[in-house]
């Protein structure tokens, strides 16, 4: 039978069956031949065919992996290897905050350009927005809205733009990505009062939050009735990711970088040097043009030259 994998680690997964039952399962051969070369075989939202175990109901063998729609994946840098955060998405909220923990919109340019290879819808959430947004951090959402992003500025604290986030979520299956202490699990409960994940308290000395969530996990939410006008019975899948202090990206090279900028794409080709042209100092680049007539923000490309020296260096900056 069918299942779609909720957690787990190494060779042992919760999965959700299609008769209703949630199976600890582990893999048949202990390999799947469509995951090998990554750091975990299986991501929250995987589809999987199972063989139940014929003594004990609640356990089974997973024993192939359905075709992917998509997978939203980082380089381990620890394990030296993809590592799959979430698949079969329909959005990737990619949460960040004003302040508490620090602003890093280099960490929302990442997550947009890997949500961009994988061909994934990417929204941004700038949570904790009751704390005042600085002028630097208002100029980078609109920014990013400009070149074609949904950007959200919400407050699970106060309430503020927790409606609309619901409505994008009934009825999706959608992955929370963002650093610890950005407030992810914060907003889940918020969504769903009957949900309570653990959240942490940010750490003095760094600014950062701890980790609470350990592991990826797909949540199913029935989401409040206030949020959805007395509508009963509204529904949500979300995949609750650990937080992540290093995202880094995989199976981008920095020559293809500019086809993940999505305000850079229309450009690359038409330079004077066409493909060849690195967007630095060679006349007649097209991105060069943009960026000093203002098409382009100086923040954006600033960025885009970052990533693309961390990704040549193998050196990334956090």
């Amino acid at each position: 039978m069918l299942g779609i994998v909720l957690s787990g680690s190494n060779n042992f997964f919760s999965v959700e069956c299609e008769d209703g039952i949630t199976r600890q399962c582990s893999i048949k051969g202990k390999k799947l031949k469509d995951s090998q070369g990554y750091y975990n075989p299986l991501a929250p939202g995987d589809k999987v065919e199972i063989q139940p175990d014929e003594l004990m109901e609640e356990m089974g063998q997973i024993i192939s992996l359905q075709s992917r729609k998509n997978a939203f994946v980082r380089w381990n840098v620890k394990g030296r290897a993809p590592q799959l955060l979430a698949a079969n998405l329909d959005y990737l909220m990619i949460v960040t905050t004003t302040q508490e923990p620090p602003f890093r919109p280099r960490f929302v340019d990442r997550a947009l350009a890997q949500a961009e290879q994988a061909g994934i819808t990417p929204i941004i959430i700038c949570n904790k927005y009751d704390l005042a947004a600085d002028e630097d951090v208002e100029y980078r959402l609109t920014d990013w809205e400009n070149i074609g992003y949904q950007v959200l500025r919400i407050s699970a604290r106060s309430g503020e733009g927790i409606p609309e986030l619901a409505a994008l979520l009934e009825d999706k299956l959608t992955a929370f990505v963002g650093q610890s202490g950005v407030g992810k699990s914060s907003l889940i409960n918020v969504l769903d009062s009957s949900c309570v994940l653990k959240t942490g308290s940010l750490s003095e000395k760094y600014g950062r939050g701890t980790h609470t969530t350990t592991k990826g996990t797909l949540i199913h939410l029935t989401l409040n009735e206030s949020l959805m006008g007395g509508r009963q019975n509204a529904r949500a899948s979300i995949i609750d990711t650990p937080g992540v202090r290093r995202f880094v990206l995989h199976d981008i090279a920095s020559a293809d970088l500019a086809l993940y900028f999505r305000e850079m794409k229309p450009l690359v080709g038409t330079c004077s040097f066409g493909m060849s042209c690195n967007h630095d100092q060679e006349p007649g680049c097209k991105i060069q043009e943009a960026v000093y007539s203002g098409i382009i923000s100086e923040e954006r490309f600033e960025s885009w030259q970052r990533i693309c020296d961390e990704i040549n260096t193998g050196s990334w900056e956090f």
